[in-house]
């Protein structure tokens, strides 16, 4: 089903409304927020010189660091007499980003987020529940609304108390999951601790997951697990919230909402623009909001683009999952490490579960990364020696990945903590202490 005709629109036909848009954010940006005319000023840079979408890379970038610098309102293109919504990131890392919303904006937002519903599969006729955490956080209240205009029945739940999470599926018969990826993966071995059978006991035929990556090696055990599809969106609070893109039942990349966001890949270092297909930088420029307009800005997120029209009908540009972020990545003595490979060597080998956390440490002026991950219990009945084969398997089987050595450390089930909000997959200790 097509939400929206935007979504199979002929190519010209979104780029010349991608560029009417773009325009008309520059202007308002230029003339409303200090930020950008001061920027634009200072690199010689006026509104009309935006003349294509080729032009596009004349403007200035916009980071996190910006957003923050301008704390909480003054980002804001309206006065605050015209803001109905607030929300902010957390702050756990520094003040937090503040994104406001029009009443407008709200009405995009919910319909954004009702295409990402429907491409997943989500219909009137589902229930579902999000248990992802409400309040500041852009992503319950996103779901929860764009649900509620595809006209499927919402349960509000929210995250944690994962028992009662369970209880509510099965006695509400629900249809749909919205959660991060590796809650869902949690919810189902708490359920299958207590005698639950997720594929059995359970409805749930489809998950919409965000908030943080899904490999497929993720993905795999989810379908294992529960017997549902999982699916994948992508937001950020900064260009709207959920609702940037999600993956349609072809299940070959998130369509972007290219009508109301410009997507482009830059080579992180360098800044400049990467052509289709190959890995880098997203950069993303929200053209139709009112209370924030957004100039290209830097998410962090490695992926590629593909322009080309999908099986499903809809021509719109699909960005791959991502891959991992640009300031996830770690040097250890001298080499780039992503978690997002230490996952992939995992993912090759089936003795192991798919929890893992790496920790990285220095000790006499040389950092160390351990790899701890969970195996299953009877590795720990057996022989000394099955577990230290094992070891050195993940250990050589990560070693060809990255060229480096690590320390496998081998846990229990149930060791690594587990949470309803994002995985925390690494812990960075080299600025607690040198040795």
């Amino acid at each position: 089903m097509i939400w929206d005709q935007h979504e199979v629109w002929p190519r010209e036909e979104i780029e010349k409304l991608q560029l009417a848009r773009l325009k008309d954010t520059v202007a308002r940006a230029y003339q409303k927020v200090p930020f950008y005319r001061e920027t634009f000023d200072k690199l010689g840079i006026k509104p009309e010189d935006i003349k294509s979408l080729a032009d596009l890379k004349k403007l200035p970038f916009t980071t996190k660091d910006d957003l923050r610098r301008y704390y909480p309102y003054g980002m804001f293109a309206v006065p605050m007499r015209q803001i109905v919504r607030v929300h902010s990131s957390s702050g756990t890392t520094g003040i937090p980003t503040v994104v406001g919303y029009t009443k407008r904006d709200l009405d995009t937002w919910t319909d954004l987020v009702a295409r990402v519903i429907t491409q997943a599969g989500v219909t009137a006729d589902d229930i579902v529940q999000i248990s992802f955490g409400y309040g500041m956080f852009t992503g319950g209240f996103g779901l929860h609304y764009g649900m509620e205009r595809v006209g499927a029945t919402v349960l509000p739940l929210s995250s944690g108390n994962t028992m009662r999470q369970l209880r509510t599926m099965r006695d509400f018969g629900v249809t749909a999951l919205v959660s991060t990826p590796s809650y869902a993966l949690h919810m189902a071995e708490v359920a299958e601790e207590n005698g639950i059978d997720p594929k059995r006991d359970l409805k749930v035929r489809v998950g919409l997951f965000g908030g943080e990556g899904s490999s497929d090696w993720l993905r795999e055990e989810i379908k294992k697990r529960w017997g549902m599809r999982p699916t994948d969106n992508y937001g950020l609070s900064e260009i709207m919230g959920p609702g940037v893109a999600g993956e349609c039942e072809a299940a070959c990349g998130m369509h972007i909402a290219e009508d109301h966001i410009i997507a482009e890949v830059i080579d992180p270092e360098t800044g400049e623009q990467l052509p289709y297909g190959e890995e880098g930088e997203l950069v993303l420029t929200a053209i139709n909001k009112e209370a924030l307009p957004v100039l290209r800005y830097r998410t962090k997120d490695l992926t590629t683009l593909d322009p080309a029209p999908c099986s499903c009908g809809r021509t719109t540009m699909r960005m791959a999952r991502v891959l991992g972020r640009t300031d996830d990545m770690m040097v250890i003595r001298g080499v780039n490490v992503f978690p997002s490979q230490i996952e992939a060597a995992l993912a090759e080998i089936p003795e192991v579960e798919p929890f893992y956390q790496l920790i990285v440490e220095t000790k006499n002026y040389l950092d160390h990364l351990t790899v701890q991950v969970e195996v299953p219990e009877r590795y720990f009945t057996g022989s000394f020696s099955e577990l230290e084969a094992l070891q050195c398997k993940i250990a050589d089987k990560i070693h060809t990945i990255l060229g480096i050595s690590v320390k496998v450390m081998l846990v229990e089930p149930k060791t690594l903590p587990r949470t309803a909000g994002k995985a925390k997959r690494v812990i960075d200790n080299r600025q607690v202490g040198r040795v």
